[in-house]
């Protein structure tokens, strides 16, 4: 089994997380992609989150029934910081004959050197980097073998989080920016539609 490992804030999932994990999928000829909503990540403790078990439902309602994806919760049932070391510890535990693939954007590989052991991460799951369009390959941190990491070319898909909830605290539509569920699922929720969300 080949197994996709996809983590981050997700605060709110967009059509640009689920189109690098289709990319993915097809790229490393996965078997499953997991989805992986971060209770806190490290670098941003302290800043203002949405509540972990919302994210996770949104994170569900974007992937729907399509066979490809799950999500897991492990993170968010773990709370305090989440460190992707404990979280690849769990699925190799979970998933112990499977050939596990940790995705992760190129930005966020550039700091991957100060991530709790990084050389660990790379025993227990090959490291695919997420690089969009004209995005130039970032240098490996110290003591990461290359060979345990794969630069994986994804489309550019110029959509984040942090636009779609100014767009929702402006009043504007995100239809487009994020599935119609998870449209549907902020606007009866009222997330971010003060400054602090």
């Amino acid at each position: 089994m080949r197994l996709g490992i996809f983590g981050g804030s997700f605060d709110p999932p967009h059509v640009g997380h689920l189109l690098a994990a289709v990319d993915a999928f097809d790229a490393l000829q996965l078997d499953r992609l997991i989805f992986v909503p971060a209770a806190t990540q490290p670098f941003k403790a302290g800043q203002p989150n949405t509540p972990g078990h919302l994210r996770l439902a949104m994170l569900q309602l974007m992937v729907g029934t399509d066979p490809r994806f799950e999500v897991s919760p492990v993170e968010i049932e773990r709370d305090g910081l989440s460190y992707t070391v404990e979280t690849l510890t769990a699925f190799a535990g979970q998933y112990p004959a499977a050939e596990r693939f940790f995705l992760i954007g190129a930005d966020a590989f550039a700091a991957f050197g100060q991530w709790r052991e990084p050389r660990r991460i790379t025993q227990l799951a090959r490291v695919a980097v997420l690089q969009r369009a004209g995005e130039e390959p970032g240098a490996l941190p110290a003591g990461v073998d290359p060979a345990a990491v794969t630069w994986l070319p994804t489309r550019r898909v110029d959509v984040s989080s942090t636009e779609v909830r100014e767009r929702v605290r402006q009043g504007r539509a995100i239809r487009g920016f994020v599935s119609d569920a998870v449209a549907e699922f902020i606007a009866t929720s009222g997330l971010y539609q003060s400054r602090g969300a």
